[in-house]
């Protein structure tokens, strides 16, 4: 009898989410996705555009294939499509780093110079992946702007300060606290499965939160991502019992070079 009552339930349980299914229009639900997809594509060459009219960026080879052969490295190691990920180094004293739609990522030259190794950089690049590869930017948005104000500026009928006001967002990083912490412990992933030392990311968010109320503009990365020595004490725990053997990407001369060539 109990078996029968219980084939009984399971059966109720199919039809019943079969039913449920039956009523979701998926044919809407994949064109949505298709809008979405391809709005995300021309706000992303749309405010990478913005950038490169309004800010200088830097095009010498030695800063771009330093950055790049950390990217390919992070990317390679995690089975991340290189092409999804497009990085921007601009000629800024921020010490900053943002993720823009569609895999573009800003980096400061600010960030570099503030960083004391290129494992400290390695770790912030990691952060703004992790956030494209959550799909955290567009997430945040649309939650914050909507969906048909976001294809409005792709089609040229938003206005200035609207776009100006998503920049702003975007540029300041501020997701909210749990996007964030994804992001951190998706980026220590990133950097143990890249044999790259998480620790010294953590040291950056350590070396930089005692900063972070002081009304300093180029501090801007750490002053707009929340509670940085929390952050850096659970990505320390995060690593407690991880026996990797790290490797460095750029040699010290590599490193010490982009950065002179940056201080020019």
């Amino acid at each position: 009898m109990k078996t029968i009552i219980q084939g009984l339930i399971t059966i109720a349980l199919f039809f019943t989410t079969w039913f449920v299914l039956e009523q979701i229009d998926w044919v809407t639900v994949f064109r949505v996705q298709q809008v979405t997809d391809k709005t995300e594509e021309k706000l992303g060459e749309l405010f990478l555009e913005i950038f490169q009219k309004a800010e200088k960026e830097n095009k010498n080879q030695v800063v771009t294939n330093s950055v790049d052969s950390i990217v390919t490295k992070i990317c390679s190691s995690n089975k991340i499509d290189r092409e999804s990920i497009k990085v921007h180094v601009f000629d800024k004293n921020e010490i900053n780093a943002f993720a823009l739609p569609n895999g573009h990522i800003i980096v400061y030259t600010g960030l570099i110079l503030n960083s004391d190794n290129q494992e400290e950089l390695s770790g912030v690049i990691c952060h703004e992946i992790a956030h494209v590869q959550l799909n955290h930017v567009m997430k945040s948005l649309v939650k914050e702007v909507g969906l048909a104000v976001l294809i409005s500026m792709t089609t040229g009928n938003a206005g200035s300060e609207i776009i100006q006001e998503v920049l702003k967002m975007l540029s300041s990083s501020a997701f909210d606290r749990s996007l964030e912490k994804e992001a951190d412990i998706r980026a220590v992933d990133y950097l143990v499965k890249s044999k790259i030392n998480p620790e010294p990311f953590a040291n950056f968010l350590y070396k930089l939160s005692g900063k972070e109320n002081e009304a300093i503009e180029y501090l801007k990365w750490i002053s707009t991502h929340p509670e940085s020595k929390v952050r850096a004490e659970y990505i320390i725990e995060n690593i407690r019992d991880k026996k990797v053997k790290y490797e460095a990407i750029l040699t010290n001369e590599t490193w010490d070079k982009m950065k002179e060539k940056l201080r020019e």
